[in-house]
């Protein structure tokens, strides 16, 4: 996939690792941007059990 991408971007490769750099930013920013704070609600990471010293409830 990765090989993929880099033989379809434009320019040498100078061009095509900063095209490449501002395409990985993109995804990371739409990812914490609406991926995330849609998928928070439903992943199970509050639901945390913390138990009493000695490992007892």
């Amino acid at each position: 996939m990765y090989g993929w991408i880099w033989r379809h971007l434009p320019g040498n490769v100078w061009v095509r690792a900063v095209v490449a750099l501002v395409l990985a930013l993109a995804v990371v920013f739409v990812l914490f941007q609406y991926v995330f704070p849609w998928a928070e609600p439903i992943l199970p990471f509050g639901d945390a059990t913390v138990t009493g010293a000695g490992g007892r409830p």
